[in-house]
This record gives structure tokens, C-alpha cells and sequence, in this order.
């Protein structure tokens, strides 16, 4: 990308065409809407499930992330607790601190999604976290995800999630640059799909899912993906009635 082209100007031009790797984390995310104005207040962080804009929901690592490769066979190994264990897992990346639309968060859009979605459905509830954290500010978050991205990264996990035990997986994310982190990119590829039900959601900021639903399917082997749901940052944060009936409207669908 040019540099003479601002990360703003970039999502307004990523807004018009959902081709290639234009819209920046759906979170770096692609235009300022009504929405935006109106919960300018609160919002933000990196990338989307919110496709949070550039940094709607993240994490983050230093430069030396881009070539990252996926975590140990050890790490492999390590599961979330087994206390509770059941056949339904909610999968997430998401990113608090300062986001797109919603502003500094505590909990990132697309985790406030999952926790709705594992309260609901009583599945247990697994965060995909990155070694070394991304930048609390939202506008080097969208650069760091951005070179990440250009590297084809995969960086290294805190700790491999273990789907061995579970039948669905409720897999959330938001949508960065037009595409899933780098992160769930580690492990997807290094995970067994086979006969899994994989239920995909996702924050944004004006990406949608920007096929990256179609892209769990071809990269989850063996798997079988539901419709998904997508829903913006901004409502996720700062509408949750209306977040919660999306969801439940979701679930009941799967059925």
C-alpha cells in the first residue's frame, strides 16, 4: 500500500469493493457511519468479529511476530480446564483495549458475543491469545495485523486450544484487513476438524463477514460450517438487547 494513504482514507476505499485485502481490521474497519457517530464515545478496538476496524478486537506482538510459526506440540497439548468439560466449545479471538466505533473496552466485541453465545448454549469457552500481546492503541494495532498479514504470520499461541472433547464449536472472530487475524489462522491449521460442526460469528465494522466463513470451510477439513452471524462492534458494545436477540435468533436457527 501506498504510504501517502492514510489508514482512514484506506477503510473509506476498502468500503467500496470487499475484494482482496483492502478493509482494514474490520476492524480496521472501512467507513465512519451513523454509528459510528453516535457511539463515537465508547468505541473501538482493532479488527472485527466487530471486524472491529483495524482493531476492533485484538492482541498483540511485536514485530518479530510476523514469523512466528504455530505454537509447540507441547503447547499443542495443553486444553482449556477440563472441569465441565462438555460437546460444545466457544472458540474466540477477540481484542479489548482501544477499538474501532466503540472506543477503549474492557471486553472486545467479539468476545462479548461469545460470552453471550457459552451462557446461552452452556458450551464451554476458550480465548485464542497471542504469546505477546498487540498494541493497546487502535491505529498500531491496524499496522502491526497489517504486516502480520503481508507475512502470511502465524503467530504463536499462549496456549492451543484442545477440540478433541467437542462436537460444535461456536467460532468467533472479528474481521481484520478484510480477513481472519493472523492468530486464528495458527490455530485452525494446526487443529483436527474432522467431524466437527463449526459454527462461525464475527464482529465488523462495516466488512461483514468478508468471506471468511467460506474461508473456515475450505481451511477446516472435515468439518461442516452453519450459517454464521455477524454483527457490528457497535452493537455488540453498546446495544446489547438488540446483541442479544441477534443471538438468540442465531442459536435458534442451528436447530
Amino acid at each position: 500500500m501506498d504510504s501517502s494513504i492514510t489508514r482512514r482514507t484506506f477503510l473509506q476505499l476498502a468500503g467500496i469493493s470487499t475484494v482482496g485485502v483492502a478493509t482494514g481490521l474490520a476492524g480496521c474497519s472501512q467507513s465512519r457511519n451513523t454509528e459510528a457517530a453516535s457511539s463515537s464515545s465508547e468505541s473501538s478496538s482493532p479488527g472485527s468479529s466487530s471486524t472491529d476496524a483495524a482493531a476492533t478486537d485484538t492482541a498483540a506482538t511485536d514485530s518479530t511476530a510476523t514469523t512466528d510459526t504455530t505454537a509447540t506440540d507441547s503447547a499443542a497439548s495443553t486444553s482449556q480446564t477440563e472441569a465441565g468439560k462438555g460437546n460444545s466449545l466457544v472458540l474466540v479471538f477477540s481484542r479489548a483495549d482501544e477499538n474501532y466505533v466503540v472506543g477503549t473496552v474492557e471486553v472486545g466485541n467479539t468476545m462479548v458475543l461469545a460470552q453471550m453465545i457459552a451462557e446461552k448454549t452452556g458450551a464451554d469457552l476458550f480465548e485464542i491469545e497471542r504469546v505477546t500481546a498487540y498494541p493497546t492503541g487502535y491505529d498500531d494495532c491496524c499496522d502491526e495485523a497489517l504486516e502480520e498479514q503481508r507475512a502470511s504470520a502465524r503467530p504463536e499461541l499462549k496456549t492451543m486450544p484442545d477440540i478433541t472433547g467437542y462436537d460444535t464449536v461456536y467460532f468467533g472472530f472479528p474481521c481484520w484487513w478484510g480477513d481472519l487475524p493472523m492468530p486464528v489462522y495458527t490455530a485452525i491449521e494446526a487443529l483436527d476438524w474432522n467431524g466437527k460442526t463449526i459454527s462461525p460469528f464475527n464482529t465488523h465494522e462495516g466488512s461483514g463477514e468478508s468471506g471468511m466463513f467460506s474461508t473456515l470451510a475450505s481451511k477446516c477439513a472435515g468439518a461442516t460450517v452453519t450459517d454464521g452471524l455477524t454483527m457490528t462492534g457497535g452493537t455488540a458494545q453498546n446495544n446489547r438487547s438488540e446483541a442479544e436477540s441477534e443471538v438468540d435468533s442465531w442459536l435458534a436457527s442451528l436447530q
